[in-house]
């Protein structure tokens, strides 16, 4: 497929924006472009089919199965769209004045209080902009806490080898030093090894529960009061809530402060990398720390992005809690527990479970053995899917798992899809015992087969140079 560019014929034109209808003022000396910019030149027509072609070639989670570990890409109901299509939400400035912004500081602090009813925490804010700004808010909070009561001794964050790579990363942005405990055998957290490194110096613990393999981690009230006897505190990776919210609450496992992907567990769209919301909620003893919306006048105020974050990204989180309810929130989680293990179990005796247990939201298949037996790599099964229509799920993801694939079925798929799945995975299990060289050059149906993914992440080309 063409990019639009090279669909571009210079003189033509179509007629889709008005006459300028107010005076144009010339721009000074200096800041003007020496040249026009070098856009497409396409009739309306051209420019629908371009768009329409692009919007065939993708998939996304209205085109078919989307398993992508510990990302959630579930159905996002329309309601929360057409809600935050509003006139009164979507046309409102952010320096309106307080009188002609009451709804939509009612919207602000509803979803708060839903929200800290959900996650069990005291206040909340909606001003990072998505999950790792609202995680290195987190990891801030902590840090103020400790630099206010003159503790300088603790400069270390924990963080188990299966934690998000952001985590650790989150932690040294913060000025501090990771340290890294490996995992159980059973998948959990170690807690001799976590015991080990507990001291004077301790400053949090970066959890998420349940974590990256898919597992509630049953010794998790010991240690967070591991962590609060050390003088450290406990902070939750809160990405993704989906197996949980209103089953169980992080702030009653003994956790001080929470970051939330809203994009994920509450239905709002990832957007391709904007907007999102992170938002990061907190005790009572953490919260005058919290960063304070606009909407919170008085001096002092701290601050981690303008006004009040993305605000309409709020407004179809809201959306979607109302439609859900008090009843309904804890139902999506445990039809996404259900549904999660109704595929590994459908998917047992073909791929073997990372860990052969009862997961929570997501489950992490281990291909070493598979790869050793038949040759074909987790890449190669994850290619294949796509022939089948079926999006790849997560490779390679969590680092403790070699040739790992991860997958979470969300609670918006059907029984009937799922076992479409399943049978799927057996029928690629089959085809890597008689015909290998096929997956090793799967997809074969794809727009693009398998690119250099190495050279395109090192030497991105992001700019079209014309002929």
């Amino acid at each position: 497929m063409k990019l639009i560019f090279e669909k571009s014929v210079s003189g033509r034109r179509c007629s889709m924006l008005p006459a300028c209808d107010v005076e144009t003022v010339e721009l000074p000396e200096g800041f003007a472009r020496t040249e026009a910019p070098a856009l497409p030149e396409m009739s309306e027509t051209d420019i629908s089919r371009h768009y329409s072609e692009l919007c065939r070639k993708v998939h996304g989670v209205n085109c078919g199965f989307y398993p992508l570990g510990s990302c959630t890409m579930k159905y996002n109901p329309r309601i929360d769209e057409e809600m935050a299509a509003l006139p009164g939400f979507a046309g409102i400035h952010p320096l309106s004045p307080k009188h002609a912004t009451e709804g939509c500081r009612d919207v602000l602090e509803t979803a708060k209080q839903y929200l800290c009813e959900i996650t069990g925490m005291a206040d909340m804010t909606f001003q990072p902009a998505a999950g790792a700004h609202g995680e290195f808010t987190g990891v801030l909070l902590i840090k103020q806490y400790h630099e206010a009561r003159g503790d300088s001794r603790r400069t270390k964050i924990i963080a188990p080898d299966s934690a998000h790579g952001t985590n650790p990363a989150t932690a040294a942005m913060c000025g501090y030093q990771v340290v890294n405990i490996p995992s159980a055998p059973n998948g959990c957290v170690d807690l001799e090894a976590l015991r080990k490194v507990l001291g004077e110096d301790t400053a949090g613990l970066m959890l998420t529960n349940p974590n990256t393999v898919g597992i509630f981690d049953e010794n998790i009230l010991e240690i967070t009061r591991l962590v609060h006897e050390a003088g450290g505190l406990c902070y939750y990776d809160g990405a993704n809530l989906n197996a949980v919210m209103g089953v169980v609450r992080p702030g009653d496992m003994g956790f001080d402060c929470i970051h939330l992907n809203l994009h994920k567990t509450f239905a709002t769209p990832h957007g391709g990398g904007g907007p999102g919301a992170g938002a990061v909620g907190c005790k009572d003893f953490l919260a005058p720390y919290l960063p304070q919306s606009v909407t919170v006048d008085g001096p002092g105020r701290k601050q981690v992005r303008s006004f009040s974050g993305n605000f309409l990204v709020v407004v179809r989180a809201l959306a979607y809690l109302m439609t859900l309810g008090r009843e309904g929130v804890p139902e999506a989680a445990c039809n996404a527990v259900l549904n999660a293990n109704y595929l590994m179990q459908k998917i047992k005796g073909t791929f073997t479970p990372a860990f052969d247990r009862i997961c929570m939201h997501e489950f992490v298949l281990d291909l070493s053995e598979f790869k050793k037996e038949t040759g074909v790599s987790a890449l190669d099964v994850a290619k294949s899917l796509i022939d089948y229509g079926m999006h790849p799920p997560t490779m390679y993801f969590p680092l403790i798992v070699h040739e790992a694939l991860m997958l979470e079925p969300t609670e918006t798929e059907s029984r009937e899809t799922l076992d479409w799945a399943a049978d799927v995975y057996r029928k690629l299990y089959d085809l890597a015992h008689t015909d290998p060289d096929q997956m090793h050059g799967a997809p074969h149906n794809a727009q693009i087969g398998r690119p250099d993914e190495v050279r395109a992440a090192r030497n991105p080309v992001l700019r079209y140079e014309k002929p």
